[in-house]
């Protein structure tokens, strides 16, 4: 089983562009999470049910005490209708 692993770290390219590496800000993607439920208009326990998870476990990932796993954060993406690549960018 994969575990997102987060941490912030920026990489800046020859060109001077910032670029995301391999780890990311976890605190970051669980704000963006909790903005994202917030726009929307769901509470937690909807999206832990759309996702096939227990309410605890999206307070948990919202509050930062938690990394899911690839799978289980395709499917919160899914439950939020928002695209992997828009929680995780720079």
């Amino acid at each position: 089983m994969h575990k997102l692993q987060f941490r912030i770290t920026e990489t800046t390219t020859n060109k001077g562009s910032t670029i995301m590496s391999k780890s990311t800000s976890a605190k970051l993607v669980a704000k963006r999470m909790k903005e994202r439920r917030q726009e929307i208009g769901v509470s937690q326990g909807a999206v832990a049910e759309a996702a096939g998870v227990d309410r605890k476990t999206i307070n948990r990932i919202e509050n930062g005490h938690f990394s899911p796993n690839l799978d289980t954060f395709f499917r919160i993406c899914t439950a939020l209708d928002v695209k992997p690549e828009n929680l995780v960018k720079v």
